[in-house]
């Protein structure tokens, strides 16, 4: 069982698989920053001065103005404006891996239509009878039908 498992565990592809999960996760890190420090600031200035990730139902009746506060309090709170820094974060994260994937498909379309190069021209391997038109060895030097001596061959050395 140990052995299958060194088999399975050293596999090509799986070696290939944990890189990819290792790279997308970091991937996701910098598409995360992207989206909260980067692009959410902004928008939250434009939409009102609103900042996403302090935005929270309260279900408490007291009133707090930021997130940090009510946590500070110990409220009970719905964050549902880290909810919408979520989504857009996976909104961005699936049209970027989107172009990605339209990127590589392009250049393998690219690759493959590249022209090939000519074949190597192929030297045959027999010819016909001049005599009984049967197809002999391209080195025969008698045909092994009619026993006609074949001109333009190689005639083998006489044996002693």
């Amino acid at each position: 069982m140990l052995k299958e498992f060194k088999e399975f565990a050293l596999r090509g592809n799986v070696i290939d698989m944990a890189v990819g999960v290792i790279i997308g996760s970091a991937f996701g890190r910098i598409v995360s920053s992207l989206v909260n420090d980067v692009l959410m600031p902004p928008l939250g200035l434009l939409v009102s001065k609103i900042n996403f990730a302090d935005i929270c139902f309260n279900l408490n009746t007291r009133r707090f103005a930021a997130l940090e506060t009510a946590k500070a309090a110990g409220a009970t709170t719905i964050k549902f404006g880290l909810f919408i820094n979520t989504i857009i974060d996976f909104l961005i994260q699936a049209f970027v891996i989107f172009m990605m994937i339209q990127f590589i498909q392009r250049l393998k379309q690219r690759l493959s239509a590249a022209p090939a190069a000519a074949p190597a021209p192929v030297t045959p391997a027999t010819k016909a009878c001049p005599f009984c038109c049967s197809t002999i060895p391209l080195k025969a030097v008698r045909c092994p039908h009619c026993t006609t001596e074949l001109q333009g061959a190689i005639k083998p050395p006489a044996l002693p």
